[in-house]
C-alpha cells in the first residue's frame, strides 16, 4: 500500500467522521486557522490526515482533542463515524450546564416577590465565589 492510499484530505475526513454538516463548512473551519494538528498550527484543508495523528479544535463552545484511528471510505451513519476517532477531549462543563445551575440558583418561588437590595448582593456574592 503506498502512503497516499493511506492517507485522506483532512477536510473529508472530518466530513466523514461527522464534525462538520458539509465539507464546504469543514474546509472553511479548517482555513480559519484554529485548527492543530500534532500541535501544530494550521490552514489549509488539504493537509493529509493520517491514523494516529491528534487534532485539536473548537466546535461550539468546546474544546475537541481527536486522535485519527482510522481513514473512511464514505459518510456513512453515526455508528461507523465513532470508529473513526478516539475523543481525547477533556470533560469540562459546556456552557449550557453552567446556565442550567444558575438558572437553579437564582430561582425564586413564585409570588415571592421581587429580590430586595440586599438579596441581591448575596446573590452577587455567591455567584461570585463559583
Amino acid at each position: 500500500m503506498t502512503e497516499d492510499a493511506r492517507a485522506l484530505r483532512l477536510d473529508k475526513w472530518l466530513w466523514y467522521a461527522r464534525f462538520f454538516k458539509t465539507r464546504a463548512n469543514a474546509t472553511r473551519a479548517i482555513s480559519s486557522g484554529r485548527f492543530r494538528l500534532d500541535g501544530e498550527v494550521m490552514s489549509k484543508p488539504h493537509r493529509a490526515a493520517v491514523p494516529g495523528q491528534v487534532l485539536t479544535f473548537l466546535q461550539g463552545d468546546r474544546v475537541r482533542v481527536i486522535r485519527i484511528v482510522e481513514l473512511g471510505t464514505r459518510r456513512g451513519p453515526a455508528s461507523e463515524a465513532i470508529e473513526l476517532y478516539e475523543d481525547l477531549s477533556p470533560a469540562a462543563e459546556t456552557r449550557r450546564e453552567t446556565a442550567a445551575t444558575a438558572r437553579e440558583f437564582e430561582s425564586r418561588d413564585a409570588g415571592a416577590g421581587r429580590p430586595t437590595k440586599r438579596d441581591r448582593r448575596v446573590t452577587q456574592q455567591l455567584k461570585d465565589t463559583l
